[in-house]
């Protein structure tokens, strides 16, 4: 199958051509002509599969054959979680309306507004937007929503898991009830499913790869190690392998800093991309990352969900995520659009339960390795690190004297870290 049967403009195929694709991936295959005849759709992707293309062709067709209103009003709103995600999505939209007349621009916190504000008032078709700017800029009344016609959710699932379920309600009330929706994730959860009956009509379901599965085109391993070994054997992995572009996960973004300045102590460039990081320093990294000129990125799980990094050849997990889909999360960022990947993970015995559960998600037991001088600990107790806690949350303290819950000061503090998370993203 090529693009031209797809019922795609001659506008949006020169666009396409010029990219360097001629064949459309099977979540293109099956979701670009359901767009196009209007349908709403729930479709579950792999990272690396092509959907933004699967959602943004169709989408830049529609408005490029719809009315063109005098003064531009956003017509289709595109909601990420992430700023990298958003940025990604909009050089999407940007390469394939190349030969349209249509405007777009991206929104997100962390930066001055004022560039913002000033691209959207002079008109756009298209605005890819993370919720907190966006709900930012609708209460200070600088952009309305009340022409949208097309609504893309962008990786809903991780959306709910960085808790921003409430702002994407607050969103959708703001925009018309006669759209056409369009959500994508990477898995189909329970808390995705009801979302999806809250405000999709009719969707049609669109699935490419079984739930919560791995890519074949990654080869994945287990390192037993000790859990003071790692960054050792991390080094080691990297140098004697002449490894030249390795995306590293760690479970905190303290843990991220350590690893980063170890890596730099032993000759190896690195920069670590997590929350605490201005948005100037992350898109620095990134670009560093990508032209080669910093060998290893080392990341936490929110830092770097959506980021786009072609032809990715390694990923570590230097700590193993302690939700199951998280993994999947990670090691997507490798193996993608066709092209081969290896995802290392190394595991102390405090990662036991973690990596058993990793299994039973993926159906999949992975090989297991130890390398002479870098063994496992057989003292060391396999009772998981932080029983219970999600990756990138800082723990639950149970000695921690409980605060008074009538208290006005916790009150406005719990507020002001979910003021504070929310400019972070």
């Amino acid at each position: 199958m090529s693009f031209n049967s797809l019922g795609l403009s001659s506008a949006i195929l020169k666009a396409v051509n010029k990219q360097g694709y001629t064949t459309p991936s099977p979540i293109q295959q099956k979701a670009i002509p359901l767009i196009l005849e209007g349908k709403d759709i729930l479709a579950s992707a792999q990272t690396g599969t092509g959907k933004t293309a699967g959602f943004t062709l169709p989408m830049l067709q529609k408005l490029s054959e719809g009315q063109k209103l005098r003064h531009r009003p956003i017509r289709a709103l595109v909601l990420t979680p992430t700023r990298e995600l958003a940025a990604q999505v909009y050089n999407n939209v940007k390469a394939y309306s190349e030969f349209l007349d249509i405007r777009s621009a991206v929104i997100f916190g962390g930066v001055n507004q004022k560039p913002q504000v000033a691209t959207i008032r002079n008109g756009i078709d298209i605005l890819i937007a993370t919720p907190g700017r966006l709900l930012d800029l609708q209460n200070q009344n600088l952009v309305s929503l009340s022409k949208i016609e097309i609504f893309v959710l962008d990786e809903a699932d991780r959306m709910l898991d960085m808790g921003f379920l409430r702002d994407i309600k607050k969103i959708i009330n703001l925009i018309p009830k006669r759209r056409q929706n369009l959500l994508f994730s990477a898995t189909f959860s329970k808390e995705i499913k009801k979302l999806a009956n809250d405000f999709l009509y009719h969707p049609v379901l669109v699935e490419t790869t079984p739930e919560n599965s791995t890519a074949d085109a990654i080869e994945q391993k287990v390192y037993r190690v000790a859990k003071s070994l790692k960054t050792g054997l991390i080094i080691k992995l990297i140098s004697e392998g002449n490894w030249k572009q390795v995306l590293v996960f760690t479970r905190t973004k303290h843990g991220a800093n350590r690893l980063c300045k170890k890596m730099v102590a032993s000759g190896i460039s690195s920069a670590a991309i997590h929350g605490n990081k201005s948005q100037g320093a992350r898109t620095k990294a990134l670009s560093g990352f990508k032209n080669n000129t910093i060998r290893v990125l080392v990341a936490t799980d929110i830092a770097a969900r959506g980021l786009d990094i072609p032809l990715l050849p390694h990923v570590v997990n230097f700590e193993l995520p302690n939700i199951p889909e998280d993994y999947v999360h990670r090691i997507g960022r490798t193996g993608r659009a066709g092209a081969s990947g290896e995802a290392v993970s190394l595991v102390s015995a405090e990662e036991t339960s973690y990596l058993k559960a990793i299994q039973k998600l993926i159906g999949f037991k992975i090989p297991v390795e130890i390398i002479e001088g870098f063994e496992p600990d057989p003292n060391a107790s396999t009772e998981p690190i932080k029983q219970g806690q999600r990756s990138n949350r800082r723990p639950q303290n149970s000695n921690k004297p409980k605060k008074n819950k009538s208290s006005d000061h916790s009150g406005n503090n719990r507020n002001k870290k979910r003021n504070r998370n929310n400019k972070n993203r």
